[in-house]
């Protein structure tokens, strides 16, 4: 059984939202996923990762002044995540681990150093990218 739950393509009128569970050979057969990213992604992006990698780890572990850190930034992306909060209990009781979910532009997440992600306990959940981004990129 595959794992499905963070795996989906929704648009609005200035955004496209992916589930990080996609892989670049997914999007690239998925019908809802837009001709222009598709060619993005072959003709850039591929050209520096795997077929395989998805985008909650592509994310994660994207470095800034990289090419694909400058790509990402074209197509203005931000990046959907859950970083881990400690709540208080109820009465000064036991405290509990939730989880909270923020956006972050492409810069703070690529900015924070990989120990600095484990340490907030961040999952990546969805990027999120500029349609006028998309548009305005140059194939």
């Amino acid at each position: 059984m595959q794992y499905e739950d963070f795996k989906y393509v929704i648009q609005d009128v200035g955004n496209l939202y992916l589930g990080s569970g996609f892989s670049y050979e997914e999007l690239l057969v998925h019908e809802m996923v837009p001709f222009k990213l598709k060619a993005i992604i072959s003709q850039y992006i591929l050209k520096e990762a795997s077929s395989e990698t998805t985008l909650e780890s592509q994310f994660y572990y994207l470095e800034e002044n990289t090419f694909l850190y400058e790509v990402f930034g074209q197509l203005k992306a931000r990046i959907k995540v859950q970083i881990q909060v400690e709540k208080k209990g109820i009465l000064g009781g036991r405290n509990k681990v939730g989880y909270k979910e923020k956006i972050l532009s492409l810069q703070e997440l690529a900015g924070m150093n990989l120990a600095k992600k484990k340490g907030a306990g961040i999952l990546v959940r969805e990027i999120i990218f500029s349609k006028f981004g998309i548009m305005t990129f140059n194939i």
